[in-house]
C-alpha cells in the first residue's frame, strides 16, 4: 500500500491575551522560550522529525517576529517540494479575518487543493512537548474513524482550562463527549482525580475534514473553532477517535519527559516550563539529540563569565546561559538567561527569566521575574522584590508574585536602599 501523503496545518493565530504583556508585541506563537527558542519551533520540530515535510502555518494577529523567525529559520528543500509556508489571513471567502481556527483552515482552503493530501494533521502553536506525529497517522488510519484527537492526562483542578475528552464505555477509542473548558467532568476509571485533556493536535482523513469546515461555515450558531464546533460534529456522528499521548515513542526519551506536555497559555504556565528545565533531571530535556528542537542559529559569541574589576566572580548555578551572555562578576542561580545578556557586578539573578540583551546594572537584584528583551535594569534597582513598589512602577505582577517587564518597558528610578 503506497504511504498516505499528509498536509500539516500549524494554527498560529492566537492573540495570547493571557500572556500579556509578552504579546503586547508578538503573536503567542513567537513568544522566546528556553533562552533560545520561540514556541512554535516545538510544533515544528516535532512535524519535521516525524518525517512531514509539508507545512503551513496559518498567521494573523501581530505576526511579523513570527513570520520573520519562520522565515530565516525553516527553509527547507524546495527542490524535494518541501516547505514550511507562513500564511496570513487574506479574506479568500469574503470581507472578514479569521474568525476562529476552523474558519482559519476554511478561509485556506486552498493550500489544502494545492497539496492534494490524504491526511491532513493540523495542530497547535504553542505547546511545549516532543510527539512523533506518524505514529498518531498510523493508530488514525487503523482506527476507521475521520478525524483522531490527541489526549493527555491532566489534574482535575484543571478541568476548566480544557477542551475536556471522554470515551465511550462501550468503545474506549472512541470519543462519547467533547466539551470546552466545563466546570467539571467524571474521573477517569483509574484515576478519579485525572481527565483527557484535548492536546488541540488532530489529524484528518481530508475529504472528512473539507465537508465539516463548509458545513460549519454554513452555520448560523458556530464560533468556528476546531475544538469547539468541528471536533463535537464527528463526535455526535460517532466518528472520532481518541490517541492516547502516552502511547507516543520517542528516541532518546527520558523516563521523566516521556509524557511531558505543557500548555503556556498563562504568565504562571509560562515562568514554570522554563523552570523545568534547570534542573539537574529536567522535567523536559532540551539536550536529546535524537529528536532536536530546531531554532535559529545564533551568531552571538560564546557565553562568559568574568571577574568584575572589583576581581568579584562571574558565577551561574542550576541555570540555562545562552550566547552572547555575559556575566561580571554578577550571580545567576535557577535562571534562563537568552542571548546578549549582560549581569554586572555584584548583580543578583534569582529565579528569573531574562530574554534577549536584557542589561542588568550592578548591585541590581531580581528575583522570580520574567524580563522580555531589551530592558536595561538600574544599577542598584530591585525587581520581584517589593510587590507593592513592582505595582507602583507599572509592572505586571499576577497572584502567585511573579513579575513581569515588557519588552523595552523603562524602569522609574526607586530610593535607595537602607543600609546597615
Amino acid at each position: 500500500m503506497a504511504p498516505k501523503k499528509v498536509l500539516a496545518v500549524v494554527l498560529a493565530g492566537g492573540e495570547g491575551k493571557r500572556l500579556m504583556p509578552l504579546t503586547a508585541d508578538r503573536a503567542k506563537p513567537a513568544v522566546p522560550f528556553a533562552g533560545r527558542y520561540r514556541l512554535i519551533d516545538f510544533a515544528l520540530s516535532n512535524l519535521v522529525n516525524s518525517g512531514y515535510l509539508q507545512i503551513v502555518v496559518l498567521t494573523q494577529y501581530k505576526s511579523h517576529s513570527l513570520d520573520r523567525h519562520i522565515s530565516e529559520t525553516w527553509r527547507l528543500s524546495t527542490q524535494l517540494q518541501n516547505y514550511v509556508a507562513s500564511v496570513p489571513a487574506q479574506q479568500r471567502v469574503g470581507k472578514s479575518w479569521f474568525l476562529g481556527s476552523a474558519n482559519a483552515i476554511y478561509q485556506s482552503m486552498n493550500l489544502i487543493d494545492d497539496a492534494q493530501p490524504d491526511i491532513v494533521v493540523v495542530i497547535g502553536a504553542d505547546h511545549v512537548y516532543r510527539m512523533d506525529f506518524s505514529q498518531m497517522v498510523e493508530a488514525h488510519i487503523a482506527s476507521g474513524a475521520s478525524v483522531s484527537v490527541a489526549a493527555v492526562r491532566q489534574p482535575m483542578h484543571l478541568v476548566d482550562q480544557f477542551g475536556v475528552i471522554e470515551t465511550d464505555p462501550e468503545n474506549p477509542g472512541r470519543i462519547g463527549a467533547f466539551v470546552e473548558k466545563p466546570d467539571s467532568t467524571p474521573g477517569l476509571p483509574d484515576d478519579p482525580d485525572s481527565f483527557l485533556a484535548s492536546m488541540g493536535n488532530y489529524v484528518f482523513n481530508t475529504d472528512a475534514l473539507v465537508s465539516a469546515l463548509q458545513a460549519d461555515a454554513e452555520r448560523l450558531i458556530t464560533k468556528h473553532d476546531m475544538g469547539g464546533d468541528i471536533i463535537p460534529y464527528f463526535v455526535e456522528r460517532n466518528d472520532a477517535a481518541v490517541y492516547d499521548f502516552t502511547t507516543n515513542v520517542i528516541p532518546g526519551a527520558t523516563g521523566s519527559d516521556h509524557q511531558y506536555w505543557r500548555d503556556v497559555g498563562t504568565l504562571d504556565s509560562y515562568y514554570d516550563a522554563n523552570m523545568d528545565l534547570i534542573s539537574p533531571l529536567p522535567a523536559f530535556n532540551l539536550y536529546n539529540l535524537q529528536w532536536p528542537i530546531y531554532t535559529r542559529q545564533s551568531i552571538s559569541p560564546p557565553a562568559k563569565f568574568v571577574r568584575s574589576a572589583s576581581e568579584q566572580a562571574g558565577t551561574a548555578f542550576d541555570s540555562i546561559v545562552s550566547d552572547g551572555t555575559v556575566i561580571s562578576g554578577g550571580t545567576v542561580t535557577g535562571s534562563v538567561l537568552a542571548q546578549d545578556v549582560y549581569v554586572s557586578a555584584n548583580a543578583e539573578v534569582t529565579d528569573s527569566v531574562l530574554m534577549d540583551k536584557v542589561h542588568v546594572g550592578e548591585g541590581a537584584v531580581i528575583r522570580r521575574a520574567i524580563i522580555d528583551k531589551n530592558v536595561r535594569i538600574p544599577a542598584g534597582a530591585t525587581i520581584g522584590v517589593d510587590r507593592e513598589l513592582d505595582l507602583s512602577r507599572g509592572f505586571t505582577v499576577t497572584e502567585s508574585g511573579l513579575t513581569v517587564l515588557s519588552k523595552g518597558q523603562r524602569i522609574p528610578a526607586e530610593a535607595p536602599r537602607e543600609t546597615v
